[in-house]
């Protein structure tokens, strides 16, 4: 018979060398995610918006400028799409993560990546798109 079995669990911690509070929750670790939730979604549903009006700018063009705006547009917004559900995608995670002392770091970069998910997706989308002048 192994004697670990009748060793409490704290016990076995601290002879492992390990914190009694790792693996305990820990206050606070929500602010970040709620910020991240408070920036990121209407920044998202904003981009998406302006994104989905932005053929109206190419509405005088004609002939093989409309075709290449189309062209890229397409390509764009398509990656627009991707990148505001992988910034999505990031705020789940972020509130998923355990809200414990080794996750409290992992909190709070997944929950910047969010909203830098978002800006990135517009800079390249406003880059890649055509604008007629």
């Amino acid at each position: 018979m192994s004697t670990s079995a009748h060793v409490p669990p704290r016990a076995l911690q601290l002879a492992e060398g390990m914190s009694i509070t790792q693996g305990t929750s820990v206050r606070g670790t929500w602010v970040g995610p709620l910020i991240a939730t408070v920036v990121t979604l209407p920044a998202a549903l904003v981009a998406y918006i302006v994104a989905g009006l932005s053929p109206m700018a190419c509405d005088a063009c004609d002939g093989a400028e409309a075709e290449h705006f189309t062209r890229r547009f397409d390509t764009a917004f398509t990656f627009l799409q991707a990148g505001l559900l992988a910034s999505v995608a990031l705020l789940l995670v972020s509130w998923g993560l355990p809200q414990t002392e080794s996750n409290v770091a992992r909190r709070r970069v997944v929950a910047v990546l969010a909203p830098g998910t978002v800006l990135l997706s517009v800079i390249f989308f406003a880059g890649v798109v055509p604008w007629p002048s």
